[in-house]
């Protein structure tokens, strides 16, 4: 059963969408908790006006009592589709697949991945909010569709409450490298330089308002410098960019053909965005090490489902995921390409999202970031 606290208030959007059924994403876990099986952490406060405790706890009261779905018991009798928020061939399709396979194992029945990348992810994400409740479709995509594109886009969905994490997959680590380009022989020097020659520094990126856009800012406020940023549209032509000395700095998600241009010499690892150092290059130090802990982010990718699924198929689901991601082959898969799999529970995933979202916010309006 649903327990609120005295304190405790609940949003009038909240109250709607638990009259709906909907597993919630919308309030602070220290305003209203929830048992551990009574359904999706809620995790984010939205700012709207009161209303009485009674009418609160009369909507959640209805929602706790609501019968869960019998899907959960017959689940799966058909192919399970995921929908990876990203173009074929990259770092994130090849997880997705690798992790379809171990679940098809599992599950017995087929999964099956659909590419539909776009919009920084909001595209498959968008498809993801939309699908049937029901455990037959699956979102794998970055949490930046829900922590950083609503600070930068309008939205076709409400990443709050539409969408539901189920659990995180991996943290891919975000490299800063230094080109041909550029003199410096570590990231100290290189803040150095940008501070001798305001603007001289390029640092390219993946695109406007992405998140090697939103380091660049913090490093900037933190520093109190001025880089000049390259924002780019493909990864491929980023890469060529950087090996030809186009720019003097990129930062990019860590990956074999990466580490294969640093241990080849052609680009050099100045800092990392992880929670720890890269067992494969243990002698670059962190954003955080650094002394720029804010700038010190990573991409976390993960499972999400539409929001209005059965709190049963929710765990089940997590169960599962995280029963893959214990193999020792498929954690090898991941290691080999410096992606980090986590793995956890679906209340920890919000949190995080909920964390990400308010530090991002807070860099992209003090740093007046914008999308194109």
């Amino acid at each position: 059963m649903w327990r609120a606290s005295d304190s405790s208030r609940c949003t009038r959007s909240t109250i709607r969408a638990a009259e709906s059924g909907v597993p919630l994403v919308a309030v602070h876990p220290a305003r209203l908790r929830l048992p551990h099986n009574d359904g999706f952490l809620l995790s984010k406060v939205f700012h709207m006006p009161p209303i009485s405790r009674r009418s609160s706890l009369a909507a959640l009261s209805a929602l706790a009592l609501t019968p869960l779905s019998g899907l959960a018991q017959g689940w799966p009798a058909r192919p399970i589709h995921i929908i990876v928020a990203y173009p074929a061939g990259g770092v994130s399709d090849a997880v997705a697949r690798a992790l379809g396979d171990k679940l098809t194992t599992q599950l017995g029945t087929p999964v099956i991945i659909e590419n539909r990348g776009g919009a920084s992810g909001s595209i498959g994400m968008d498809a993801v909010a939309k699908a049937a409740p029901d455990g037959y479709t699956l979102g794998f995509s970055a949490i930046s569709p829900l922590s950083l594109n609503p600070h930068v886009s309008k939205l076709p969905y409400d990443p709050l409450l539409d969408i539901a994490p189920v659990v995180s997959v991996m943290y891919s680590p975000v490299l800063l490298l230094a080109t041909p380009a550029s003199t410096s022989r570590d990231f100290r020097d290189l803040i150095a330089a940008a501070k001798t020659h305001p603007g001289a520094v390029r640092w390219a990126t993946s695109g406007q308002a992405s998140l090697g856009h939103v380091m660049l800012a913090q490093i900037e406020q933190t520093a109190k410098v001025q880089i000049t940023h390259i924002p780019y549209k493909g990864g491929s032509q980023q890469m060529g960019d950087a090996l030809s000395g186009q720019f003097e700095v990129l930062s990019i998600n860590a990956g074999a053909a990466v580490l294969q241009y640093i241990k080849a010499g052609k680009l050099r690892a100045l800092a990392v965005g992880a929670p720890q150092r890269l067992e494969s290059l243990p002698e670059v130090p962190t954003l955080a090490e650094l002394g720029y802990p804010r700038a010190n982010l990573s991409s976390q990718f993960g499972i999400f489902a539409p929001a209005h699924i059965p709190p049963a198929l929710l765990e089940r689901l997590n169960r599962q995921i995280n029963q893959a991601l214990a193999l020792p082959d498929l954690r090898s898969k991941l290691l080999a390409t410096d992606n980090v799999p986590t793995g956890g529970t679906a209340e920890e995933f919000a949190r995080a999202i909920a964390r990400e979202y308010d530090d991002i916010g807070r860099v992209i309006k003090s740093g007046h970031i914008r999308a194109e």
